[in-house]
């Protein structure tokens, strides 16, 4: 299928700069951008392609998912991860993480956050949980540096790109338990997405390849 360009949206203070993961929220048609470079997220209107608001405060921003009015933002630079309104654009709670949170996701129900953090010299890559009502925490020690990361409709299970090795790990929800590692035939897994009616997972490999799995079994369907 070929892409076309429809329009371009100006982004002020883009020039040689760097963004990172973008999300768009259904409830309020907003699309949110992470602003690594200049430690801010960009808001941009879908419905009328127009950038509305640059909210500072968000020291390099990474990952961004949104969902039902809410957003999550991931801050390599500050070790944490930030819950906003997304029609307000006010900070809702700020959480703690390990060093360098990349990779992120929210349950279906808007009540478990999620964040995959690279870690560093000093500290493991790590899985984390967060419940967005009461703040409580779980971690699981990761094999690999962590990409992206979803979960599935019925909130039960988190599907993680680990990048070397390269594999899909899952864990129950919401204390990451009955752990699991899909190994996959290319390496670098990257990016990732899921098809919840087929319940197909699709990930995206540096080595360049988009491989499909089963996401019951983990079974490689096609490459």
């Amino acid at each position: 299928m070929a892409l076309t360009v429809r329009r371009s949206i100006e982004i002020p203070g883009s020039r040689n700069t760097s963004f990172d993961h973008g999300a768009f929220d259904p409830e309020t048609r907003r699309v949110f951008v992470a602003h690594t470079a200049r430690d801010c997220l960009e808001v941009i209107d879908h419905d009328t392609s127009r950038h509305i608001a640059t909210v500072p405060g968000f020291a390099e921003a990474a990952g961004v998912v949104a969902h039902d009015g809410t957003v999550l933002v991931t801050n390599r630079g500050a070790a944490s991860l930030a819950w906003l309104d997304a029609a307000t654009l006010q900070t809702r709670s700020v959480f703690p993480t390990a060093p360098r949170p990349n990779g992120v996701a929210i349950t279906a129900a808007g009540k478990l956050a999620i964040a995959a953090c690279i870690g560093d010299d000093t500290h493991a890559p790590e899985l984390q949980t967060f419940d967005l009502g009461t703040g409580d925490r779980s971690t699981l020690r990761l094999p690999g540096r962590p990409r992206w990361c979803v979960v599935d409709a019925a909130d039960a299970r988190v599907f993680l790109a680990i990048r070397d090795p390269s594999m899909v790990l899952v864990a129950r929800l919401p204390d990451l338990s009955g752990v699991a590692h899909w190994p996959l035939p290319c390496g670098g897994a990257h990016g990732m997405d899921i098809d919840q009616k087929a319940s197909l997972l699709y990930v995206a490999c540096d080595d360049g390849a988009l491989v499909e799995l089963d996401a019951q079994t983990g079974r490689v369907t096609r490459q």
